[in-house]
Parts: C-alpha cells; sequence; structure tokens
C-alpha cells in the first residue's frame, strides 16, 4: 500500500462569507498542491472540504497521514461521526448536525484508506502547514473577487 501525507487547511474571510481551502499531496519526493472556493461558505466547511478533495485526489488505496490544524475537523471524524451516524445525524444537543452533507462526503472519501489524523498547530511556523494555508487563503481572496 503506498503512504501519502496530506496537508489540508481552510479559510474564510468573514464566517461566513467567501473561503477557500488548500491541500498538498506528498508521496516520496513527489508533490501536488489543489485548492479551490467558494463564494459563500464557513471557515469549518473549507477545513471539511480540504480534507474531502485531498482524499478524493488518490487514485488507488492509500496508507495516509493526513495533518490539519482544525480540531473540528478531527474531532469531528475521530470522536463524533460514529455517534452522529447512529443518531440519524442528530447532535447531542438533539439538533441536525452542521455541515452533515460534508461529513457523508469525507467519510465516503475515507473508506478506502487507512488514515492516521495528525493536529498540527496552526500559524505556528508548520512548514506544510502555512503553504496549505496560503492556497487557502488565496483561493479564498480570489472568491471574494468573484463574488
Amino acid at each position: 500500500m503506498k503512504r501519502v501525507e496530506i496537508f489540508t487547511d481552510g479559510a474564510c474571510k468573514g464566517n461566513p462569507g467567501p473561503g477557500g481551502w488548500g491541500v498538498l499531496l506528498r508521496m516520496g519526493r513527489h508533490e501536488k498542491e489543489l485548492s479551490g472556493g467558494e463564494a459563500e461558505t464557513t471557515n469549518n466547511r473549507m477545513e471539511l472540504t480540504a480534507a474531502i478533495r485531498g482524499l478524493e485526489a488518490l487514485r488507488e488505496p492509500c496508507a495516509v497521514d493526513l495533518y490539519s490544524d482544525s480540531r473540528y475537523l478531527l474531532d469531528g471524524i475521530e470522536k463524533w461521526v460514529h455517534a452522529w451516524q447512529r443518531n440519524g445525524w442528530v447532535n447531542a444537543a438533539k439538533k441536525p448536525v452542521k455541515n452533515a452533507d460534508l461529513w457523508r462526503a469525507l467519510i465516503d472519501a475515507a473508506r478506502p484508506h487507512r488514515i492516521t489524523w495528525h493536529w498540527v498547530k496552526g500559524h505556528d511556523g508548520h512548514a506544510e502547514n502555512e503553504r496549505v494555508d496560503a492556497l487557502a487563503s488565496a483561493a479564498a481572496a480570489r472568491a471574494a473577487v468573484a463574488r
């Protein structure tokens, strides 16, 4: 099984507002950057979208180390999502889970892979996190202009 590193980040100019996501895929010495944006979104939606797009870019099942500075993304996928599924996408407060469409898409995108999720402190000099933050911010700025 191929081993891949994926670094992800989301950004939003206003929350909600124009947003962007950035991804760096790395396998050995090979790297690929991906990014995109939306005119009206939230930071959490962009964090989820980055992880989804990174995983969807893989053409075969891989051993993935996925790095994010989003506790929302990591806590959601590692702690909360199983209960949400069991409870019909209702949270502990008996309210519909926010971003359920993206959580479902993330589960689908993750299914073929063996993923280890890693949290990194954002805006703390982590080279790859700074790189995907720049991709996400640039995509958010483009989305704001296109608005």
